[in-house]
């Protein structure tokens, strides 16, 4: 070893163990924070201060993104130490909602796996969970129907939003795909690798693409089969023990699922916010225009505006929409008071910071 080289391992030295005493302390602060409190430990709207401060003082060689990453496990450990939180996702292990989850919370977590969308809002409900995470869209296929149909019943609040990439991947026990004569996914993975799975496995078309509940349990399956492949992300892999055959076949190489945080809580304003609402149009004429008015009169911008069958009657529908802002935020209140006014049904999702 030259003497450089120890020199710079001694500076590192001296700086772990000044990290280890600054995270003590940190964690100290945490417990004094939480017993002042006396719960709600998870503060999304403090959290996403917290990192967009960092980020701007970041200084470099790491990006933010790491820098993000790094902080949100920091705080994860952190707020363990004032409440520990469960969170409830759609599993079973190694979907891509656990990946979302553990991004937004960090890994010093308890997760609980859910069979459905609707477990996920009921564990939350009844407190088995303190909040959960449920696909709303994708950006290839679209709205998660079913998500959106609870929304609009539960008494839960939305809380924020991860927007997670998704790479999909090729598993099987090995790497020969000549062996391979089925594949298992779920049927949005299926329409997400449409055209990589017909110009590189076109014989394995028809039944031999079978439907599976999740990506996870596509990998599970094909894990108990030495003649299956299975469409999937990492994690998922990992999981079941398969190798990687082929990787981000996705055909879209933007593919994004955007994540939905739910709980019971109100979060406060974190200066960037969302606010998300759902409401429906009397039955008049212009009265679609006449929801629209109120947001541009008071300078509101609109992110989204998807509509959605009310199932309260033939051919209603409700329309699901983003707008820029905090509910407190006084143009958002002015718009969304007149909004009330216009409407024949308004419930605002929830307000949280915005990514």
């Amino acid at each position: 070893m030259t003497a450089q080289l120890k020199q710079l391992r001694d500076k590192i030295d001296a700086i772990d163990s000044e990290l280890l005493k600054l995270m003590s302390n940190r964690a100290g602060l945490a417990q004094e924070i939480g017993q002042i409190k006396n719960g709600m430990a998870y503060r999304p709207e403090r959290e996403a201060q917290v990192l967009a401060r960092l980020c701007e003082l970041n200084p470099g060689p790491l990006p933010n993104e790491h820098i993000v990453r790094l902080f949100t496990e920091i705080m994860s450990l952190c707020r363990s130490m004032e409440e520990p939180l469960t969170i409830a996702y759609l599993g079973p292990r190694g979907t891509f909602s656990e990946e979302a989850a553990l991004k937004r919370f960090g890994g010093v977590v308890t997760t609980l796996a859910c069979t459905s969308i609707d477990d996920v809002f009921r564990k939350v409900e009844s407190r088995a969970a303190g909040y959960g995470v449920v696909p709303v869209e994708n950006s290839t296929e679209g709205a998660v129907g079913r998500s959106l149909d609870l929304l609009l019943q539960t008494p839960l609040k939305v809380c924020g939003e991860i927007a997670l990439p998704i790479h999909q991947l090729l598993l099987a026990q090995h790497a020969d795909l000549a062996r391979i004569t089925k594949i298992y996914s779920h049927p949005q993975s299926f329409s997400q690798c449409h055209e990589w799975l017909n110009a590189n496995l076109p014989h394995l078309t028809g039944q031999a693409r079978i439907n599976a509940a999740s990506n996870a349990d596509a990998a599970r399956l094909a894990a108990e089969d030495e003649n299956a492949a299975a469409v999937a992300g990492r994690k998922a892999g990992e999981v079941f023990g398969l190798t990687v055959c082929a990787e981000n076949i996705e055909d879209d190489p933007n593919n994004t699922t955007r994540f939905l945080v739910i709980g019971a809580q109100e979060v406060a304003p974190s200066g960037k916010d969302k606010t998300s609402l759902v409401m429906s149009a009397r039955n008049l004429p212009g009265a679609i225009h006449g929801l629209l008015a109120p947001l541009a009169a008071h300078g509101v911008s609109m992110s989204r505006l998807e509509s959605r069958p009310s199932r309260a009657g033939l051919w209603e529908y409700v329309f699901f929409v983003d707008i820029e802002g905090h509910q407190q935020d006084i143009k958002v209140a002015k718009a969304l008071q007149e909004l009330q006014e216009k409407a024949a049904f308004l419930k605002v999702l929830g307000s949280y910071p915005a990514p």
